[in-house]
């Protein structure tokens, strides 16, 4: 699986893309023929904590799942994220 990961805002930490990539990897256990996975990061500048938004767009033969999350931190994003996927993989493995 190819992950593109793009941030918005501010200069992605090589320790968050790799976290990223371990994490997104994890769902290739789940569903086999992921094509691609593009993250995008992004700061919001707002006096809310919650502020860093995490959006994940996924690439399936004939599909394409998107999550979004606004949290305080980005592996936090990218973890809900995560789980929303996995429930909409687990849906389409099932039809």
């Amino acid at each position: 699986m190819k992950v593109n990961v793009q941030s918005v805002n501010f200069n992605v930490d090589e320790k968050l893309v790799l976290f990223t990539e371990q994490k997104l990897s994890k769902l290739e256990g789940h569903f086999n023929k992921i094509i691609s996975a593009d993250v995008f990061m992004k700061v919001q500048n707002s006096r809310e904590k919650e502020n860093k938004i995490t959006e994940i767009l996924l690439n399936v033969p004939g599909n394409e799942f998107v999550a979004k999350k606004t949290y305080k931190t980005f592996e936090e994003g990218v973890d809900q994220c995560l789980s929303i996927l996995e429930r909409q993989l687990a849906k389409l493995k099932t039809k």
